[in-house]
């Protein structure tokens, strides 16, 4: 692609223009250019560019399910307006058989993940996940099972006195398949401090994801955005995703994650704007171009809306999350959007940009349906 092609008008963005057309990695200094240029339409063909050279008009959805099976959390994050002290109002934790009721109850296509997080309950021994895990792998045998964050990891290895490896072995015996990229939010320890300071650190977040990446199992990672971050602070974060995935390659997506303020500590400190269309789409564009080791990269429609995420499709996202079912922690932060779609809504979307939708698994498998079964391709 010649650079006159992509019309950019910001001279800043220029050099960095011919250092991605000639496939050369951005640099810190590059990243916050990006973020700091209003050339949008450039940034969002720059992005298209590199999806392209990846995965041409191809563009991935699955049939998942989420679960949150306990909303009482230990901590009080400013964020966070899903977690509740043990008795509080709205506060919940399913029994198992509850949990097992929840994930085939009201759902008729055939669903490929559950996706699982929920708060830091400070009396449920580790014993309660593991059964969660191993009942929900022995009720429905072929759910990949992606569950827990780093962060609900580190608990449990804090308050059983297992190491991390112990804890992930415990939950991969049971039938854990991979892990969800929640609680990284954003990596500057300034920023932490702030918004989120009783969970676990940048550090503490990338070993968990290290450590499962050696032991076999895939995860994502996100980033939190359009809260109190600066450009410098997103791609400082970006960057030390992009180094980990260097060293293990056992990232598969990313997924940038709009800040929600409703209902949050956080919104009702100063009145809180919600991210702008424009700021989401210079996010998925940004990430796309600074994660060159990362497969893929979600346009999370929960967060952005659906047509927001269509229109990332062009600017450099190719996935587009799936049906997810019941999610509950961003609404509880006042999403707007529906808490479900179906197989058939996410098809048009996709086919509406222009794109190939392509069904899969957590891990990418291509997944192919017939009237009486469902195939993973492995």
């Amino acid at each position: 692609m010649p650079i006159a092609s992509l019309n950019v008008q910001d001279r800043a963005l220029k050099p960095i223009a011919e250092k991605i057309l000639a496939g050369e990695r951005l640099t810190f200094e590059d990243g916050v250019a990006l973020y700091k240029s209003n050339d949008l339409l450039a940034l969002g063909r720059l992005a298209h560019h590199v999806r392209d050279k990846l995965h041409g008009d191809r563009t991935y959805f699955n049939v998942n399910r989420h679960i949150n099976p306990t909303n009482v959390c230990v901590a009080s994050c400013k964020l966070c307006a899903f977690g509740r002290k043990p008795d509080a109002p709205g506060a919940y934790t399913m029994a198992l058989e509850e949990a097992f009721r929840t994930a085939g109850e009201n759902w008729t296509e055939a669903v490929t993940e559950f996706h699982i997080v929920g708060g830091l309950h400070p009396d449920l021994p580790f014993e309660y996940y593991t059964d969660l895990i191993r009942g929900l792998k022995d009720r429905f045998p072929d759910v990949h099972l992606k569950a827990f964050t780093a962060v609900e990891i580190a608990y449990y290895s804090h308050v059983t006195r297992l190491s991390i490896r112990e804890i992930l072995e415990r939950l991969k015996n049971a039938g854990l398949g991979s892990l969800p990229g929640g609680g990284a939010e954003i990596f500057a320890p300034a920023v932490r401090r702030v918004i989120c300071d009783h969970k676990i650190g940048a550090h503490t977040w990338l070993k968990v994801h290290r450590i499962a990446h050696e032991m076999g199992l895939h995860s994502t990672a996100t980033m939190l955005y359009g809260h109190i971050e600066s450009a410098e602070d997103r791609v400082d974060h970006l960057l030390q995703l992009r180094a980990l995935q260097d060293h293990t390659g056992g990232f598969r997506a990313f997924i940038p994650l709009a800040f929600h303020p409703a209902n949050t500590e956080l919104g009702k400190l100063v009145p809180w704007p919600e991210t702008t269309g424009f700021m989401d789409l210079k996010n998925i564009a940004a990430s796309r171009l600074l994660l060159d080791n990362f497969p893929h990269i979600k346009a999370y429609w929960i967060m952005m809306t659906p047509r927001v995420a269509q229109i990332a499709l062009r600017f450099g996202a190719n996935d587009l999350d799936g049906t997810v079912v019941e999610e509950k922690i961003y609404h509880d932060a006042g999403a707007k959007t529906p808490q479900t779609t179906t197989r058939p809504q996410i098809i048009r979307l996709i086919q509406g940009a222009g794109l190939e939708p392509i069904e899969r698994d957590t891990l990418y498998r291509p997944v192919v349906r017939t009237e009486t079964s469902v195939t993973v391709q492995v």
